[in-house]
């Protein structure tokens, strides 16, 4: 299951190319108030050159986070005074070859409004840098550097049908 999905995560990475690659995210749906894995993927470098730094800001109303922990990448948490599990922002810190992809993970809790919540994304490759930033509008394009965004549903509409 595993290998599958890092399959499929490959093959949409490459298939979107430099153009359009991004940092993106998955699952882009989950229940608002949950718990999720959230699996941030990175398909390339910087004009190139390896990856040296991914930094994943978390949205105010995001509860906890979680990061997992990456063999080779230092990692670092950017917390709010006097708040342990919330986080501002989280940075592995690296190196990733420009021609190979990864995911790194998060584990959050969900705010309880449903809607889109946008993660801005920050990959570093020495000295030059990607920024994923811009949070997408409801119903207008896809911006050129598009944050990885989770769009948030109901608990009621989230919940499958019997």
């Amino acid at each position: 299951m595993v290998l599958l999905r890092s399959l499929v995560v490959a093959g949409a990475l490459s298939a979107a190319g430099t153009a359009t690659a991004h940092v993106s995210v998955t699952p882009t749906q989950a229940a608002a108030g949950s718990y999720q894995v959230l699996r941030f993927g990175l398909g390339h470098g910087c004009e190139g050159q390896a990856t040296t730094a991914l930094k994943i800001e978390i949205p105010t109303g995001v509860l906890a986070a979680r990061p997992q922990p990456k063999p080779g990448w230092t990692l670092s948490v950017e917390r709010p005074p006097g708040e342990p599990d919330r986080a501002v922002s989280i940075t592995w810190t690296g190196e990733l070859p420009a021609n190979q992809f990864d995911e790194f993970l998060i584990l959050v809790h969900l705010p309880s409004d449903a809607g889109p919540l946008a993660f801005p994304a920050i990959q570093a490759c020495g000295e030059l840098q990607n920024r994923w930033v811009e949070a997408p509008q409801p119903g207008g394009p896809r911006p050129a550097h598009a944050a990885p965004t989770v769009k948030l549903e109901s608990r009621a509409s989230a919940l499958p049908a019997h």
